[in-house]
């Protein structure tokens, strides 16, 4: 994995953090391989924890994900990205997975937005050690939950009209 984020990414980290990561989170952790047994893509994420003394809603986080460029064009990214999007859904029960993308970098803005899904949601000033902005972007991962209390508000407020008809007759 460190040899394939050294070859793809200015961001590198050093092999103690992908310990950490594969220790604590190891169902967010997926990796991609050729035939021959190399790893040619991952993705590492992680369930962020210190937001739930925020009352912040359980979310996970894509740490970092890199494929490539002789394996690019090929899915790999979707693939390993939704595995691990769905790991944060039914075994922690998260309501959105977040990242942090280089403003510059066009090809995953549009992998994130277009097939995957994810909004931007602010801008976070010189996040990149190089002074590079950051997109900060998130998809909400239930849907079906967002829809059913989008719903339950609905009838709520049908409820309440309703008794105030009858009030009111």
């Amino acid at each position: 994995m460190q040899a394939c984020n050294l070859h793809n990414l200015p961001e590198n980290y050093q092999m103690k953090y992908y310990m950490y990561h594969a220790l604590s989170w190891p169902e967010l952790l997926y990796v991609a391989e050729s035939d021959d047994g190399k790893i040619v893509g991952y993705v590492m994420a992680k369930m962020e924890d210190e937001d739930l003394e925020k009352d912040e809603p359980v979310h996970g986080h894509i740490t970092s994900i890199s494929v490539l460029r002789s394996h690019r064009k090929l899915g790999i990214a979707t693939k390993l990205m939704r595995a691990s999007q769905f790991a944060m859904r039914t075994i922690y029960d998260a309501e959105y997975c977040s990242l942090h993308v280089r403003v510059g970098n066009r090809a995953a803005i549009a992998l994130y937005r277009d097939t995957l899904g994810f909004d931007v949601v602010k801008v976070e000033d010189k996040y990149y050690a190089d002074g590079e902005d950051a997109y900060d972007m998130r998809v909400y991962l239930n849907k079906d939950k967002k829809k059913e209390e989008e719903s339950k508000g609905e009838s709520t407020a049908e409820n309440e009209e309703s008794k105030e008809e009858k009030a009111l007759n």
